[in-house]
């Protein structure tokens, strides 16, 4: 890939956790294309592993690290082995989250003959919601963003400065149909990231978020095209209510990524979410 404009991030050291996914994996390609020493972190080190090799063969530094966002200790470790190898986390990008099927109710809209399926197998109504589910998925974006940055912003404000980027979502904005842990989750994450700037602005730390309208990943692909690569009927709804008519692509979330991690770009900014959704954030339907 190429950037649309260049920062100077040289001797910066970046990491991304969930690094080896396609939107992290496309982010932490960018900032090593604009100097930074990029780790990428990631529960799957193979994945992180291979994001990092294809910036190191274009010329770029970058290591791969495999961290749990959700255990601190893990998280400990992979900082320690960053800081040996790269040096300590000037801009931490808190990219990692996701959904989970029990986190999800089956139907759009409850109705009358829902409630004589409660409980039915394969059926799942809000009343069915699997409560340990819904803590898997609040956890894996809310915690899974403030353990790392717990463990990865202590060193920038012992050096009295550091950038945040968080993940958070257009369900953040507007939360769709079915998906109530998600979307909460990523409601957190942009109330956080508000807090998180006033809370560390004292020390020169800047926190933004970054919240993705609709683009398809390895973790959405199932439930948004067909096996023959044409789009499903949930997909054609999120297209019909985005004025651009079209998904986003990794790329193009690259420039608002590099403005937010660059001090001399936005050294002002801080405690802004920032949609990128083509317009479906300002789209009422009619």
């Amino acid at each position: 890939m190429s950037v649309p404009f260049k920062v100077d991030l040289k001797g910066k050291v970046a990491v991304v956790t969930g690094g080896g996914g396609v939107l992290c994996g496309s982010m932490a390609e960018s900032l090593a294309e604009c100097g930074a020493k990029v780790a990428a972190l990631d529960l799957k080190k193979e994945a992180a592993d291979k994001v990092a090799s294809e910036i190191s063969r274009k010329g770029g530094t970058a290591a791969g690290f495999a961290a749990n966002v959700l255990e601190i200790e893990s998280l400990k470790i992979a900082e320690a082995a960053i800081c040996d190898k790269l040096g300590p986390c000037d801009i931490l990008v808190n990219g990692a989250g996701g959904n989970h099927p029990k986190g999800t109710t089956s139907n759009e809209f409850l109705t009358k003959d829902d409630l004589k399926k409660i409980g039915t197998e394969g059926f799942v109504s809000f009343f069915d919601l699997d409560p340990e589910g819904v803590k898997f998925v609040f956890n894996l974006n809310f915690i899974g963003t403030l353990l790392p940055t717990q463990v990865f912003s202590r060193k920038m404000a012992e050096k009295n400065g550091g950038v945040i980027i968080n993940i958070s979502s257009m369900n953040a904005f507007c939360p769709l149909t079915k998906i109530p842990a998600y979307s909460g989750a990523k409601a957190a994450v942009s109330n956080f990231t508000q807090w998180l700037a006033v809370h560390m602005s004292k020390l020169n730390i800047r926190v933004n978020a970054i919240a993705p309208g609709f683009f398809i990943t390895d973790q959405n692909r199932s439930l948004l095209t067909k096996p023959d690569g044409s789009f499903t009927p949930r997909a054609e709804k999120i297209l019909g209510m985005t004025p651009m008519g079209r998904f986003g692509r990794p790329d193009e979330l690259t420039g608002a990524l590099l403005w937010l991690a660059d001090d001399k770009a936005s050294g002002f900014v801080s405690g802004i979410v920032v949609p990128i959704d083509g317009a479906f954030s300002a789209y009422s339907g009619v």
